[in-house]
Parts: C-alpha cells; sequence; structure tokens
C-alpha cells in the first residue's frame, strides 16, 4: 500500500443474511483526493462506507484503511483517526455546540461522566466552532439548532481529533436549499484548508457534491459501474445507465445538475 493511499479496497465481497449486498469493489484512495460515492437507494454505498469506516469487515477481499488491513488492527484505536458525520446522528441531550463538538474526542453520543477535556482539546474546539461559522450560535442547544447548524456542528465534531480520513455520508439529508449551500461551502473550505485530509462524500443527488470533488464512483446493483475523475464518471451515459433511468448531466461552475431527459414528447 503506498504511503498516500488513505484507503484501499481490494475485490471486496459483502454478503448479509445469505444476500450479496457487493461483488468486487475496488476502490483506492489518496490523501488530497474527494471522493463521491454515488447511486440509487440500495445500491450498497453506505455498505462500502461502513468499511471505510471500519464499522463493517468484508466477508471476502482485503480493506486497508490508513495502512492497516481491518481483522489486523484495533479498530477503536483506528476509528479514531477516521473523522464520520451522520446526519441521523442520534443525540438527543441537549447539548450547547461545544459540547457536541467535544464528544468527537471520545467517540461518543453523550458526554462521558467524570471526563475533563484538557485545555489544549477546548481550544481545537473553538477553533473549529469559528471556522465553521458557528460562533454565533452561544446559548443554542442540539434540540433547537437548525439541520444546517447540527450537519456544521458535526463536521466540527468528526474534525475535533485531526483525522486523515473525513466520511460523509448523506451531510445534505433534511436541508433546504440555503442550509444545503452554506454546508457546501463549508465542505470547500475545509478543503483548501487542509489539503492532505482525504474524504468521502455519500449521495445520490448530484446537486449536493461540492465544487472541489475530485473523483467518483458509480454504483449499480452493489458493483462497481465506473471509478475515476469526477469529469469523467459523472457523464450522462453512466449516469443513465447507474440509476437505469435517463439522465442529463450537466457540469457549470464547478458544480453538477442531474434532470430527466425527456424521452418522448406527449400530442
Amino acid at each position: 500500500m503506498s504511503t498516500r493511499d488513505t484507503l484501499r479496497l481490494r475485490s471486496v465481497d459483502f454478503v448479509r443474511a445469505g444476500r450479496q449486498i457487493l461483488t468486487d469493489i475496488n476502490l483506492t484512495v489518496r490523501a488530497g483526493e474527494h471522493w463521491a460515492l454515488i447511486g440509487p437507494n440500495g445500491a450498497g454505498k453506505s455498505t462500502i462506507l461502513s468499511m471505510c469506516g471500519a464499522q463493517q469487515h468484508p466477508t471476502r477481499g482485503t480493506v486497508h484503511v490508513l495502512g492497516h488491513q481491518l481483522g489486523r488492527v484495533e479498530i477503536r484505536k483506528l476509528r479514531e483517526s477516521i473523522g464520520h458525520v451522520n446526519p441521523r446522528h442520534p443525540l438527543r441531550t441537549a447539548l450547547s455546540v461545544r459540547q457536541a463538538v467535544l464528544t468527537g474526542a471520545t467517540g461518543t453520543t453523550e458526554l462521558m461522566a467524570r471526563w475533563n477535556p484538557d485545555k489544549d482539546l477546548l481550544a481545537r474546539a473553538d477553533e473549529l466552532i469559528t471556522t465553521l461559522g458557528l460562533d454565533a450560535l452561544d446559548g443554542a442547544t442540539w434540540p433547537t439548532m437548525s439541520q444546517g447548524e447540527r450537519g456544521r456542528t458535526l463536521i466540527a465534531r468528526a474534525l475535533i481529533t485531526d483525522p486523515q480520513l473525513l466520511l460523509l455520508d448523506e451531510p445534505s439529508t433534511g436541508l433546504d436549499v440555503a442550509a444545503r449551500e452554506q454546508l457546501l461551502e463549508t465542505v470547500d473550505r475545509l478543503h483548501h484548508s487542509k489539503p492532505e485530509l482525504a474524504t468521502i462524500l455519500v449521495t445520490h443527488h448530484l446537486e449536493e457534491l461540492p465544487e472541489t470533488t475530485t473523483h467518483a464512483m458509480l454504483i449499480k446493483h452493489g458493483t462497481v459501474l465506473a471509478a475515476g475523475r469526477a469529469e469523467d464518471v459523472l457523464t450522462t451515459e453512466l449516469v443513465t445507465e447507474s440509476f437505469q433511468h435517463p439522465i442529463q448531466i450537466e457540469h457549470q461552475d464547478g458544480r453538477w445538475l442531474a434532470r430527466a431527459r425527456r424521452t418522448s414528447v406527449m400530442a
């Protein structure tokens, strides 16, 4: 595995309850690359992401994350170097922004009892809060925050340990168009400010891709349809095949647009 390879999946199969979910998945993500995993619902995107995050092991094949092979490494320690943003984060307690961000240091949903972060960690949390534009939320708590504010808080939480790999699992879920654009601008700023950070974003909406997306993988029925530079993969022909529906793809001002192609004209 190359020293610049952040992640490598080779000949990965995954079977659940006798059903083949993934077949022969191959993926290499290098430092500084920003990947999008795209495909219809049920294609296997989240399962691939779970392996990238050391949450699941392959049935067959190998997965190397940050130079360590799953099955031959202490998983808990490895996960400390992986940031994971999930908009379905199950926090229910009225934590402040700062408290929610600090839970990323312990990898827990709630603040750990009798745990006292040191001054360096507190300063790191405050730096991230400022960087992600959350410093104006003084006094806000998780239940009162908007979905967009929660999304940016979860990114700060994922970055608290200064990870080498950041996973974003449909981060625009539940956002209105303004909040979505704010989140994508945040991701773009993050990519520019941390050039060695590798990221993988899962979505099935091309409009949710940040401008700094460098690579893409299209998934179809648990297999890789295409993978490589984003502009080579996110084409009308390949996206149409992945979703099995005629979809016109346009790339304008760094962003992708997708719309259904008319196959006939009504009389």
